[in-house]
């Protein structure tokens, strides 16, 4: 096999450039092999300098079925990394694979990808070939027995690849139509409302702490008195558990309606709202 030809296959199975390829293999006196190890190495060193530098963009990817869905949060620098075609070729195979691992996040970096490299080994090599930070974020799978889940995705960049994703999981013994459009219907308000939890004695303890703070710096200068300002504190921090609760939230379709009221006119026996999950690059 000629030199240049060596280069070649070098740059298919590693996507590493022309210049790193032939120094590698000049280095290696010729042997793929050893030229393959030379690069990673190297891709190690160079991924580890761009680690320091903050990746807010990035995409959502969604996976699997009704029954059990998996999603995750890949993060680069810029959103025209975020659009390249490496970069989602590889994050559509890491989506399908932390799926099968339920999301497992050890497992995940652990597992084999087509090239027969783990999950680790590529990422450096993404990040060594692109030359941007790369980082897998956070990740979650829902999958229930006797219940259904349902997704949405907005600002879609490529099938099931997007900026932002909801999965909800509805309890039912039932799977009509009714439950489908409610599911999905569910999905977008969530999208649209960002709710912190199921219900208001959910929302996490850190999350309330800090809104009581926000709270009582707002009425110390307002003049009231201690008894007064207790109230409209009680009152201010009772509507924001309210607001951000998914339950009592106002239905994006019709406001006039808590979520917990169309829950109940809906017509399927003991249908409940078991979790849901939402991810948002720059969240």
């Amino acid at each position: 096999m000629s030199e240049i030809e060596n280069i070649k296959k070098l740059r298919k199975s590693t996507g590493a450039g022309f210049k790193d390829c032939n120094a590698a293999l000049k280095e290696a006196n010729g042997d793929l092999d050893k030229a393959v190890e030379i690069l990673r190495v190297k891709g190690i060193t160079k991924a580890s300098k761009k680690m320091s530098r903050d990746a807010k963009e990035g995409v959502i990817v969604i996976s699997g079925n009704n029954k059990k869905t998996s999603m995750i949060e890949i993060n680069c620098e810029t959103d025209f990394v975020a659009k390249n075609n490496d970069f989602i070729k590889f994050v559509k195979e890491l989506s399908e694979i932390n799926h099968k691992c339920s999301s497992d996040i050890e497992q995940l970096n652990k597992s084999k990808m087509s090239n027969n490299k783990s999950v680790e080994e590529n990422l450096v090599l993404l990040i060594a070939k692109i030359g941007e930070k790369i980082t897998i974020g956070k990740t979650q799978t829902i999958g229930n027995n006797n219940s259904y889940n349902f997704i949405y995705q907005h600002a879609v960049i490529e099938d099931n690849v997007s900026k932002l994703g909801v999965v909800v999981c509805l309890d039912s013994n039932e799977n009509n139509d009714q439950l489908k459009v409610f599911g999905k219907q569910l999905s977008m308000h969530i999208a649209a409302s960002n709710p912190l939890a199921l219900n208001p004695d959910q929302i996490h303890k850190e999350v309330v702490e800090k809104e009581e703070q926000l709270i009582a710096e707002e009425l110390k200068n307002s003049g009231k008195s201690e008894e007064i300002a207790k109230k409209i504190s009680l009152g201010k921090l009772n509507k924001f558990k309210e607001d951000n609760s998914l339950m009592t939230q106002d239905w994006v379709m019709e406001p006039k309606k808590k979520v917990k009221d169309v829950l109940s006119e809906i017509k399927i026996p003991n249908i409940k709202i078991k979790e849901f999950i939402r991810f948002k690059i720059g969240d």
